[in-house]
């Protein structure tokens, strides 16, 4: 409500005491008075009503809350069909998601929640790797034990290269422009010529391997879960350099790398995420992390280490310098997402899982919740307001 300039004369009609108007004539200074209070009436209005015209405070984000790192679930994409869903990969050129789904690779939009895309006939996907200089994609089939590479512009599959038993993971070194299969069933990692599309060989490498990076520069780093240890191989001459423990981390399942600084980081089966020294082997930190790691990944700007769990948690640890890794949180997800991929220009993250029956009421069973077909959906996580 906007105040009455009569009355405000009327309660104090001598406010401007020890001004000139106190030795104006009466009439002339009563006049006065009343165009002073006016004036100054309608500017405390006008001030109101800019203040009440204010463009309001951002809402809050639509799902889930604000915690230390930022992140926050905007938008979830219903991924329509009965398969199971694997691991999923970040296009960073074309800017979309790869999803492993069953019999074939779903290829999704983020930031409009839609499907744009689809590659059919991979039996028993499981993973998929980007040759960006090449044009080029790597999906590995587990039911047909091979690689199927396919243009990443046309997403039509050009050849189907034959691995050891059960490929799963897979990566594509730069250096050497070579693909990397892990073949945990066999125990082995099968390398292809990313150029001609031709296998060179199978590597044994006594464990199975789980997850594995590259750091541009020749070197491949392994995780081997049943033996807890990771392996640094020479991309070129394929062979093993170093066998290392992960001690205290047992099972390292996801990994990730900080090539700049050297150091790898594996979400662990024991809550916790052991980081290492990538060229001593040395075991820098193993900080607690969410349940049942899965996937991982590391932002060079935000310097996350980032490891999605079964448990529905996003564990968020920060590489703040001098060895020293501080856990930020746990991020809340849904049960079962673990695996991921990660935007690493706009820093969004993406989970993908699907909804589950009750869990068995025995405190006893070891039976996992059954997951609900045609539930599958990917999440995806930001730290800004740009959300629909």
């Amino acid at each position: 409500m906007c105040p009455s300039p009569v009355r405000q004369y009327a309660e104090n009609p001598l406010a401007p005491q020890g001004t000139l108007l106190t030795r104006l004539p009466a009439s002339i200074r009563t006049s006065a008075l009343i165009l002073i209070a006016v004036a100054l009436a309608l500017g405390a209005c006008a001030s109101q009503l800019f203040a009440q015209t204010k463009k309001p405070a951002p809402k809050p984000p639509q799902f889930g809350h604000w915690g230390p790192s930022g992140y926050h679930l905007i938008r979830k994409i219903p991924i329509p069909g009965n398969n199971s869903w694997d691991r999923m990969e970040f296009d960073t050129i074309r800017r979309r998601v790869f999803l492993a789904h069953g019999t074939h690779v779903v290829i999704i939009n983020p930031y409009l929640g839609k499907i744009v895309g689809d590659i059919p006939d991979v039996l028993g996907v499981h993973d998929i790797a980007f040759a960006p200089e090449l044009h080029r994609g790597f999906i590995t089939e587990g039911q047909r034990n091979d690689v199927a590479i396919f243009d990443e512009r046309t997403l039509k599959i050009l050849s189907r290269v034959p691995t050891a038993e059960g490929p799963d993971a897979i990566v594509y070194d730069p250096f050497t422009k070579r693909v990397f299969t892990m073949n945990p069933r066999s125990g082995t990692i099968t390398v292809i010529d990313a150029v001609n599309g031709k296998p060179i060989g199978d590597i044994s490498v006594g464990g199975q391997a789980y997850a594995a990076v590259s750091d541009g520069k020749g070197n491949i780093y392994v995780s081997l879960q049943n033996t807890s240890e990771a392996l640094r191989l020479d991309a070129k001459e394929l062979r093993i350099l170093n066998r290392w423990p992960f001690s205290p981390c047992e099972n390292p399942a996801g990994l990730s790398i900080d090539p700049l600084r050297r150091v790898l980081f594996a979400g662990c089966r024991n809550d916790k995420m052991g980081i290492m020294n990538a060229d001593t082997g040395k075991i820098l930190a193993a900080p607690a992390a969410g349940s049942h790691a899965g996937e991982g990944r590391f932002d060079p700007v935000t310097m996350y280490a980032l490891s999605a769990n079964a448990d529905g948690t996003l564990t968020v640890i920060i590489e703040a310098g001098e060895d020293r890794f501080n856990v930020v949180e746990n991020v809340e997800t849904a049960f079962g997402a673990r695996s991921m991929a990660l935007d690493p220009k706009i820093h969004e993250v993406f989970v993908v899982t699907s909804n589950f029956e009750p869990a068995s009421p025995n405190p006893s069973s070891n039976t996992p919740p059954r997951m609900i077909p045609g539930t599958t959906h990917v999440l995806v996580f930001a730290r800004d307001y740009l959300y629909k």
